[in-house]
């Protein structure tokens, strides 16, 4: 046999690259393959990244710092399947920090993400497509690109596949796109709605969450309510919220309603259906305190329209906000059902129904919880139920709502202040509720709202002024405690409504004299007349508590006003120091009564007797100067006697428990009523005017030999005759100048050592001394008559007469008017138009 030859081995190609197996331990050597032109190597790249990428927040970050992001977006386009996959894995684990959100901005990138949720791409691809989509729609600019780019579509398209993660992702950029109001449009006519109420099914609680919060924000749009309405939406929410497998998404889907449930169309709806039923049920049986809450504010939001309350009143919806006060011990449920019903209370079937139901007494409990809203909330309850009902003020009361509502005027919580300010306004419409009130010392508590920055609690805080100081006690008492300032102060806000309000309460105020006097020496005067002259501050209600306390202090009238009407009484104690400009000030009689003696104008005074044998002075005096004493005392008897009947209605007497809380309160309020009067009692005494008896005796003559006339005309003509006597007698015309009156004045203010002169020392006077005493007369003897100031020390005397025929005796109308000559030929009457009148009233 011959010898084999050994076979020769093909050698390789020359250009060929043997096959060479690489491995990394370095991120930043596999960024740098990102950029190699070989499938293999580039599709195991991306998943070693991914898998980096995904161990935490700091990788993320080093990878966009390794240069990962450019290489990467240009892969999530490559024709390769796998490399577009795992590429896209890795870009949307990066995405979720911001920092590589910041630079996909930049890219403009979101253009190709959108184009990998194409239903031709695998299921990989959408769950880390839609995974970036969400991520980058966190931010407003991203998501305006996304919307522009019309991303939304096939994000839709998403919700719908099998695959939890992916609709996940593409819920949640959804949910995030909807944030913008247009994309809340879109949804709808892409038919999204459905998609949503379909994801309620999924077995993921996140993703339901997820449906429930983009369903919260569609329901934002009526036609989306409508919308939803169409495609049976509504029964799939109560159904949800009916479900105790989903408890834990309730509150959701409770937010969904309580959008839902502000169209009157949907509240026919869910009640025809048997939907709202369920929804009441469910709040009161919710094991989940924060669903009830929510139930309630759904409620409460739904009620805001007023079909909607009535749909829910002829549901028993209050019996059901009851319900949850007595049973929840819950600050959060208490408060939010509270609200409720405070809003349902708006309308006033709804105020005796939920009086019917026993509601009262569980606000009124909430009054001493230590959680201010809850306190807020109940208490606006009881002002809206107190509105025009005095039954409810009646019931608060009886149910010892009272103290709790004054303690409230002084909580920190401004809300409860304003509400409790508005209950007992409310209360006060009632004679015996406002008397009983008023024992308890809400005169002085509610200083404190007064001097709140809050304007809506000074607002209600002075509108309860109002309500509390409508007799002398009451409004003595406020000046005693040092209310009357803040009160003023309140007239120079900036807001309308509280200006508005302390002009009502100043109005009151001012009904009594000595109050009047105080506000005016506070400055009140000056600040009315101020906003008066404002264009923008002046209103009725300044113009109207201008003239009341003009009305109430006689001499500031006449020097601001220049005139005293027929029914402006003079009173003792009234005084004119002359004519006071618009920009002037006007001094008090105590104020005028420390200036040094000079040579000016006096200050001439009507005061007949001393101050201690004076009646009290008002526009209308009782004849006993104990009566208003007396009147008072009764009327505390009696309010004591009907509080405590309060505790028999019904035929059921006071238990030994109810008697002592009784005598307690009673004990604390005589208390409380005796330290007022103790601080009433520390004031400095008031100014007291020196007597006049010479004009008491000037009065009783003209009772006398006046008053008992049978025609105003001799009435008038006795009067004039008697003060032109009395001051001197008369003057012919154009001797006036040499009539030396000004040395009688001199010599009366040396002998008496002041400017104050009484109208009854003066026996020589001119035309504003004269007038001043005419005046004063007729008003003691009940003849009509006007005082009118003129320039140069004059003024005169108007009054209004129906002249009668001299065949027939009757009463000719209408009425003319005259001016009375006490200076030239005591007791004419000149027409007021006449040529003598106006040569009497000018030099």
């Amino acid at each position: 046999m011959g010898k084999k030859n050994k076979k020769e081995t093909e050698a390789p190609p020359k250009d060929t690259f043997d096959a060479l197996s690489v491995e990394s331990k370095k991120a930043a050597t596999v960024v740098l393959m990102l950029d190699s032109t070989e499938d293999d190597i580039l599709i195991k790249s991306c998943e070693a990244l991914y898998k980096f990428a995904e161990k935490c927040d700091e990788n993320k970050a080093l990878l966009m710092e390794m240069g990962a992001a450019p290489p990467l977006l240009k892969l999530i386009t490559s024709e390769e399947k796998t490399v577009r996959r795992n590429a896209t894995m890795t870009l949307g684990v990066m995405s979720a920090h911001p920092e590589v959100r910041r630079v996909l901005r930049k890219s403009d990138c979101i253009g190709n993400v959108i184009k990998l949720l194409s239903p031709d791409e695998e299921t990989l691809v959408h769950e880390f497509a839609s995974l970036c989509i969400a991520s980058m729609a966190q931010e407003f600019t991203s998501k305006v690109q996304i919307i522009e780019q019309d991303g939304l579509e096939p994000l839709i398209m998403l919700l719908a596949v099998t695959d939890p993660d992916v609709q996940k992702n593409a819920v949640e950029a959804v949910c995030l796109l909807l944030q913008d109001y247009q994309t809340r449009t879109a949804i709808r006519e892409l038919h999204g709605l459905e998609s949503l109420l379909d994801l309620l099914k999924s077995d993921y609680p996140s993703i339901q969450e997820m449906a429930l919060r983009c369903l919260t924000l569609c329901t934002q749009d009526v036609e989306n309510r409508e919308a939803l309405r169409e495609v049976e939406g509504l029964e799939r929410l109560v159904e949800f919220v009916s479900t105790k497998e989903w408890e834990d998404l309730h509150v959701h889907a409770l937010l969904v309603l309580s959008n839902c449930l502000e169209d009157v169309e949907t509240m026919e709806l869910i009640q025809t259906t048997g939907g709202l039923q369920k929804l009441l049920a469910f709040a009161v049986e919710s094991p989940v305190p924060e669903a009830q809450m929510h139930a309630a504010k759904a409620i409460a939001r739904a009620a805001r329209n007023g079909e909607n309350c009535k749909i829910f009143h002829e549901q028993e919806g209050e019996k059901t906000l009851i319900s949850l006060l007595e049973t929840s011990d819950n600050a959060q449920v208490m408060g939010a059902a509270a609200q409720a019903l405070g809003i349902m209370a708006q309308s006033p079937i709804c105020r005796v129904t939920i009086a019917e139901y026993d509601g009262i007494a569980p606000l009124i409990k909430l009054l001493d919880n230590k959680n201010g809203e809850v306190v807020q909330n109940a208490s606006l309850a009881l002002a809206n139920l107190t509105t025009s009902q005095m039954a409810n003020c009646v019931e608060i009361a009886d149910h010892n709502g009272i103290e709790p509502l004054i303690g409230l005027l002084t909580n920190s919580h401004e809300g409860a202040q304003a509400n409790a300010a508005v209950v007992l306004t409310n209360m006060a419409t009632d004679e015996i509720l406002r008397v009983d009130i008023q024992k308890r010392g809400v005169v002085g508590a509610l200083i404190t709202p007064l001097l709140s920055t809050n304007t809506s609690v000074q607002s209600k805080a002075a509108l309860a002024i109002a309500a509390f100081v409508c007799d002398a006690d009451s409004r003595n008492q406020l000046r005693g405690l040092g209310g009357l300032s803040p009160l003023l102060k309140l007239l120079q806000s900036g807001n309308d409504e509280v200006r508005r309000s302390a002009s009502w309460a100043i109005m009151v105020c001012a009904t009594d004299p000595l109050v009047a006097t105080e506000l005016c020496k506070l400055g009140g005067l000056d600040i009315l007349k101020e906003i008066k002259l404002s264009s923008t501050r002046q209103s009725s209600f300044s113009d109207a508590a201008l003239e009341r306390l003009l009305d109430s202090t006689l001499p500031a009238k006449y020097a601001l006003m220049g005139v005293l009407g027929p029914n402006d009484i003079i009173q003792d104690g009234f005084y004119d120091a002359g004519r006071v400009r618009t920009e002037g000030k006007f001094l008090t009689l105590e104020e005028l009564s420390k200036q040094e003696v000079d040579q000016k104008r006096p200050v001439i005074l009507i005061n007949c007797v001393s101050a201690d044998a004076s009646p009290p002075r008002s526009p209308a005096p009782p004849t006993n100067p104990s009566e208003l004493d007396v009147k008072t005392d009764t009327s505390r008897t009696n309010v004591a006697s009907k509080s405590s009947k309060s505790a028999m209605r019904g035929g059921r007497r006071e238990t030994k428990k109810e008697k002592e809380e009784r005598e307690l309160r009673e004990r604390m309020e005589a208390e409380r009523l005796a330290e007022q009067e103790a601080i009433l009692a520390q004031q400095p005494p008031t100014f007291e005017p020196q007597a006049d008896p010479k004009l008491e005796e000037y009065i009783t003559e003209m009772l006398i030999n006046a008053a008992g006339l049978p025609t105003t005309r001799e009435q008038l003509d006795v009067v004039a005759q008697f003060v032109s006597d009395k001051m001197g007698g008369s003057i012919e015309r154009g001797q006036l100048s040499s009539f030396s009156y000004e040395l009688s004045i001199s010599q009366l203010k040396y002998e008496l050592k002041s400017n104050i002169l009484p109208i009854g020392r003066i026996d020589k006077g001119i035309h504003y001394h004269r007038a001043l005493l005419f005046k004063t007369l007729c008003d003691r003897i009940g003849v009509a008559c006007s005082l009118v100031r003129g320039d140069y020390n004059r003024a005169w005397n108007e009054v209004v007469l129906i002249d009668e025929d001299d065949n027939q005796v009757k009463p000719k109308f209408p009425p003319k008017s005259y001016i009375v000559d006490l200076m030239h030929h005591p007791g004419r009457l000149m027409r007021t138009d006449s040529i003598d009148a106006a040569n009497y009233q000018k030099i």
